[in-house]
């Protein structure tokens, strides 16, 4: 009897204890409801404008190469000195007109002048020793066919005549070498345009390749680009640039505009050493007012493709791999992009993106960083843009937007 009642007590006890663990359980399951229910109330919402989203949409894109370059004359001269001597008569200096054909200066020519008449003189001399080896061998010749001398004798003077003659031909080869050298001591520029260089000064002896100075023909210029190989593929003689020239240039007096167009006129076929950059030369549509050795950069229209696009603002590049903000089920998600072809449309900066589906929802770069999951509403004005994103849920869309205080 004493046993049972025992047990019993023992079995009512183990009982109280189960029940208080069982309340103790449900009141905890209710307390984290009821936090987790308050949690979700207070989530901010971030409230999107129709301008902090925008639509992957099938764009065609002008495809552009930036190009970067220096301007040069495309006809330049360097005027050198061909012989050795005192340079006399430079009065030209940098800016300074000169046209085609124009004596720039002179090298003292009585040196010249004196070895031409040395040459002219030796020219005579063998003129007459071939004269007097032309008679002998006539006279020879005469006697030979009345038979007072041999053949032999014939031959000795037909070859003294040969050589009198050589040095006769050798002497007057030396009279215009040395005549030549006398027209070479006046210095003309080959081409009309302005002194960019002055590299001698009057008075002063010069050797053989002298620069003198150096003209250039502003009429025509064009820029001297280097571009990667790879990118060099894509570009063909007459395609199109747009370039602004380093301080501003000159605004064209029709348009007013101060970028130039320019033309695709010579691509290098060989690649430069070291580098291995190719060598592209656009010409100027105008060069008014333009100087060689200014900086220009621009870009070369090198054609036009249909693809999926986005602003090149809405790729993020603060992570390891690029990625866009998009908007799904009314949160945030990254999603890795691989970005391509840059290029315009509308005077928009654009990208060709894949990973993403046209009509895919993606917040603008103006925006900012967001965290991944944050939860988002889209203005009504936004809401047809945004048609693959669901709306949110009642409690988040009664919780105030990140636009006002929380």
């Amino acid at each position: 009897m004493k046993r049972t009642m025992k047990w019993a007590i023992a079995a009512l006890v183990l009982a109280l204890l189960v029940a208080g663990a069982m309340r103790s359980i449900g009141a905890r399951k209710a307390e984290q409801a009821r936090l987790a229910a308050a949690g979700s109330a207070s989530e901010t919402v971030v409230e999107l404008a129709p301008g902090d989203v925008v639509r992957v949409a099938r764009r065609e894109l002008a495809e552009t190469l930036p190009v970067s370059g220096t301007l040069r004359a495309v006809d330049s001269a360097q005027v050198k000195a061909r012989v050795a001597g005192e340079l006399t008569g430079l009065s030209v200096r940098e800016g300074d007109t000169v046209a085609a054909g124009q004596v720039i200066a002179r090298i003292d020519p009585i040196e010249f002048r004196s070895r031409l008449r040395q040459a002219q003189e030796q020219a005579d001399s063998a003129r007459s020793q071939a004269e007097v080896a032309q008679r002998t061998f006539d006279n020879n010749k005469a006697l030979v066919a009345q038979g007072f001398i041999s053949k032999n004798a014939l031959e000795t003077s037909q070859s003294n005549l040969d050589a009198a003659l050589s040095t006769h031909r050798a002497a007057l080869a030396a009279v215009e070498m040395t005549r030549k050298s006398l027209d070479d001591t006046v210095l003309k520029s080959p081409i009309a345009g302005q002194v960019s260089q002055r590299l001698a000064q009057s008075g002063e002896r010069v050797g053989i390749d002298t620069k003198i100075i150096e003209v250039v023909d502003l009429s025509r210029i064009e820029v001297e680009a280097a571009l990667a190989a790879a990118d060099s593929v894509a570009v063909r003689v007459g395609q199109r640039a747009t370039l602004q020239i380093e301080g501003g240039g000159v605004a064209d007096p029709k348009s007013g505009e101060r970028t130039v167009g320019a033309s695709v006129v010579r691509v290098n076929p060989s690649a430069q050493a070291g580098s291995r950059s190719v060598l592209v030369y656009l010409r100027l549509d105008r060069s008014t007012g333009f100087r060689q050795g200014l900086f220009a950069q621009g870009t070369i229209d090198v054609g036009r493709t249909d693809t999926l696009a986005l602003p090149l603002t809405a790729v993020r590049t603060d992570k390891p791999a690029p990625y866009v903000q998009m908007v799904v089920d009314g949160r945030i998600e990254h999603r890795a992009v691989e970005p391509g072809l840059r290029g315009t449309a509308d005077g928009q900066a654009l990208v060709a993106v894949r990973g993403l589906d046209e009509g895919a929802v993606v917040v603008a770069g103006s925006l900012g960083p967001l965290r991944q999951g944050t939860a988002v509403r889209l203005a009504p004005t936004s809401a047809p843009a945004a048609a693959t994103v669901a709306a949110p849920s009642p409690t988040a869309a009664a919780a105030p937007s990140a636009r006002s205080a929380p």
